[in-house]
């Protein structure tokens, strides 16, 4: 196969951060590479309008579609956020308001289902396409320093079925979601912004706690899973994120068909024990179908560079490349067009009375304590994800 049309593969498996509020000459000349998508931080938000009018101009370079994805979990990883944008609860709010049955007569599926419709609608309107969401994570270990409150909770039905409602909620109304992170990150004592983690479940604890979600995410039809930069023992040696036999979990015994996107290859796990540039051909041979590297520009085009090189010389298979590459193509379907984006009337559709008079209904809702399921109790204190790494 020509040089150029692997290096054109290779580019559609590459999302990419960016610095500033407005890009680069040289972000525009990667986004014109034709990668599969940029990824948005707070050090790339003001107001709407301005991401709205960011939006727009990374489309129009692109030569073809282009995704634009944001980590807008609720809690403390949104990266649009007050006086502009609604301010969405946590996940683990959301669950206990399921477990006591709702919300003021409304039940607690369907305050998640209004939550996941007013974080779409803030989306659409600055042009993103793709939310990394939900937190699929069982919150089963209180001194997790990197989930706690992200996750719906510690029982895994109830992660299983609230996950779910969120992913479909935001789909129907337009923006991809992205279930995280495979095959589990709940229960590690270790942050992989920091260092690599470990598990050691044998595989049977797996399949009956962190694995559950992932099989509500294949029949909820999910269009997207990240995966999880932790080393899983009873499966290999390698983090998820760059285990082949961790991934044919997800594809052969899961059957989950959508896009597999790393965790940012550029958090510690994963650059500090392998490398960023060595990663990214190894994930997609893994079966990630995309990797996030979210901060360098140098390593973003070094990553398309190997990714080709790899498929043309080993050890990554061109038929791997292809469908990692036909796997992106599909998730397009959410790209808006730059045209359709009117900067203009992004504010008016953000942080509407509507919205926030609904959020403030969760936050002062009083909820009887309950006994929790595996110990998981009142809401850990949690350092805040660093802005210099994905969450």
């Amino acid at each position: 196969m020509a040089r150029e049309r692997l290096d054109s593969l290779a580019a559609k498996c590459v999302v990419a951060g960016i610095q500033g509020l407005t890009p680069t000459e040289a972000e525009l000349d990667l986004v014109r590479r034709g990668i599969g998508g940029i990824v948005l931080f707070a050090r790339n938000v003001q107001d709407p309008e301005q991401v709205a009018t960011l939006c727009k101009t990374l489309k129009a370079a692109a030569p073809g579609k282009l995704l634009i994805a944001i980590d807008q979990e609720g809690g403390r990883v949104q990266r649009l956020k007050a006086p502009h944008w609604t301010t969405i609860p946590t996940m683990g709010r959301l669950g206990d308001i399921d477990h006591a049955g709702g919300l003021n007569g409304l039940p607690g599926h369907k305050v998640v289902e209004k939550v996941g419709q007013i974080i779409a609608s803030e989306l659409n309107a600055c042009g993103i396409d793709w939310n990394l969401a939900p937190v699929v994570d069982i919150a089963s270990n209180p001194d997790n320093p990197v989930i706690g409150d992200r996750s719906f909770g510690d029982n895994e039905t109830r992660v299983s079925k609230l996950a779910a409602i969120m992913g479909q909620t935001f789909e129907r109304n337009g923006i991809a979601s992205c279930a995280k992170h495979f095959p589990g990150h709940g229960d590690t004592s270790q942050d992989s912004h920091k260092t690599l983690p470990r598990l050691a479940h044998d595989e049977a604890q797996l399949w009956e706690c962190e694995l559950v979600p992932f099989l509500t995410v294949k029949s909820a039809m999910l269009a997207s899973v990240m995966t999880a930069h932790v080393t899983f023992d009873a499966l290999d040696t390698l983090p998820a994120t760059l285990s082949e036999r961790t991934l044919r979990i997800l594809r052969k015994d899961i059957g989950f068909a959508g896009v597999c996107v790393s965790d940012d290859l550029e958090m510690a796990a994963i650059a500090d024990n392998f490398g960023v540039l060595d990663s990214a051909p190894n994930a997609i041979a893994a079966g990630c179908d995309a990797v996030l590297i979210c901060h360098t520009l140098k390593l973003q085009d070094g990553a398309i560079d190997g990714i080709s090189r790899a498929a043309r010389s080993g050890p990554l298979a061109i038929g791997r490349l292809e469908q990692a590459a036909a796997r992106m193509d599909t998730l397009q379907k959410f790209a808006k067009s730059a045209a359709s984006i009117d900067p203009s009337k992004a504010a008016a559709a953000c942080g509407t009375a509507a919205s926030r008079a609904f959020i403030e209904t969760i936050e002062k809702a009083e909820l009887k304590p309950h006994v929790v399921h595996r110990g998981f109790g009142q809401a850990h204190v949690h350092h805040d994800p660093t802005e210099r790494s994905h969450a």
